[in-house]
């Protein structure tokens, strides 16, 4: 496949992720056309993207539009055709009927989905539409995350699907990682069991605590919780039930959103996106609140402190010994710490038991976790930990093996294979 991509539209600007994405495209230097429902929105989106880039010289290559006067005009012009509207598989469908009545046949069209089936957005549409079709998955928000998943279907030119990866990874500065046409595809199917499962357990435990215990200490930038108020209560509503509907695997538990949280959602609760009502915490004034899940109600931030082995590794962690942290996770006593390797060393199981399924190899889990979620790649955990003793953790929490660890700790080798990469990068005290 031998095209260039002159120009680019972006449907649904508005969003976070449409202006994200539309950032990512205008920053190459690709004039982008930026389409919402009103030009107004469209607009905004603009004003978005030219904030996450703190430069105004990125509006030279920035044109705006409304759906109804200029999509089918400014689509027939694109190369590239890029779908953000809502997480809605139906009012996609909409979309890609529009667009496939006036694209040019070489035109390349992809949505930014989260997690809907790739396949089932080209029923009904032409086999050239169907040809060059994709999902690329940008990770929020697309400027300064660079993970990136590529999701060909079934029926997408193998061509085109090799085209596209080239472009991201070059041309957009993009850690591509191809997932076959699975629910939530890799990097949301991980991330949002372990989200939704510390989700599930603060119902018991409490919010404060479960996001000390699993806090940055354990491999991730931002405890779990606050993890979920920065994406939005509903958009973690419309992956877990996604997926809580469409896979049968051996976390299916973990994907039932818990009932405080859908009680919360219907009345207004979304996280940072309604600062008025939160989520897990809101600010009143100038005082932190923390949600009680078993009320519904908020009550002042206590700061809790972390317990006694997760204050030795985050000392262990501030002075580079990340391996010997990760020897007090696996050594350490009590409840508290039986917790937090349920939690950890069920994202480790889950995460490579999806090589195969959904990905090719561990690496594959590792980069979209790695450089879409900043979280430490399951294999970087099992390497701190040693392949053997992560075997040993896992038969006694009843996780099943992953073959790729099993194999590791055969072979006495390390497993994460990314050597241009410092593994302490995604440790944090």
């Amino acid at each position: 496949m031998s095209q260039a991509i002159n120009k680019v539209v972006v449907l649904g600007a508005n969003g976070a992720m449409g202006a994200g994405s539309g950032e990512v495209f205008a920053a190459a230097g690709i004039p982008t056309t930026f389409l919402a429902r009103t030009i107004e929105k469209a607009r905004q989106g603009e004003a978005r993207a030219v904030g996450m880039a703190k430069a105004e010289a990125l509006a030279k290559f920035i044109e705006v539009g409304s759906y109804s006067e200029h999509l089918e005009a400014e689509v027939a012009q694109a190369d590239l055709i890029f779908e953000a509207v809502s997480e809605d598989l139906e009012l996609k469908r909409e979309y890609f009927e529009r667009i496939d009545a006036v694209r040019k046949p070489d035109s390349i069209v992809a949505t930014v989905s989260s997690g809907l089936s790739i396949a089932a957005m080209t029923k009904g549409l032409s086999e050239s539409f169907a040809k060059h079709f994709l999902g690329i998955h940008f990770f929020n928000p697309p400027n300064v995350i660079v993970g990136c998943e590529l999701i060909p279907h079934a029926g997408t030119d193998p061509a085109v699907t090799a085209f596209v990866d080239e472009l991201l990874a070059t041309r957009l500065g993009r850690v591509v990682v191809r997932t076959s046409d699975t629910p939530a595809f890799c990097g949301n199917r991980v991330g949002f069991k372990v989200l939704n499962e510390v989700a599930q357990l603060a119902e018991e435990h409490g919010v404060e605590f479960m996001d000390t215990l699993i806090g940055c200490h354990t491999g991730r930038a931002m405890p779990p919780l606050l993890t979920v108020d920065f994406v939005g209560w509903d958009v973690h509503k419309a992956i877990v039930d996604n997926l809580a509907e469409k896979t049968k695997d051996e976390a299916h538990a973990a994907f039932v959103l818990p009932a405080y949280m859908q009680k919360l959602i219907t009345a207004g609760h979304l996280g940072r996106k309604t600062p008025d009502k939160g989520g897990f915490f809101r600010k009143d004034e100038e005082t932190r609140l923390v949600l009680d899940p078993a009320t519904g109600q908020y009550r002042p931030l206590a700061q809790l402190q972390p317990p006694e082995f997760a204050l030795r590794m985050k000392a262990l962690i501030r002075n580079g010994r990340y391996a010997a942290a990760m020897d007090v996770f696996a050594e350490a006593e009590g409840a508290e710490a039986d917790l937090m390797r349920r939690v950890i060393l069920g994202y480790i199981g889950y995460g490579l038991n999806r090589v195969g399924e959904v990905v090719k190899e561990a690496r594959d889990v590792d980069r979209i976790m790695g450089f879409g979620f900043n979280w430490a790649p399951p294999s970087v955990l099992v390497d701190s930990i040693g392949a053997a003793r992560t075997v040993k953790l896992l038969e006694r929490a009843k996780i099943a093996v992953p073959p790729v660890v099993k194999q590791a700790a055969d072979a006495k080798s390390r497993l994460f294979s990314e050597r241009a990469v410092d593994s302490g990068r995604f440790f944090y005290a």
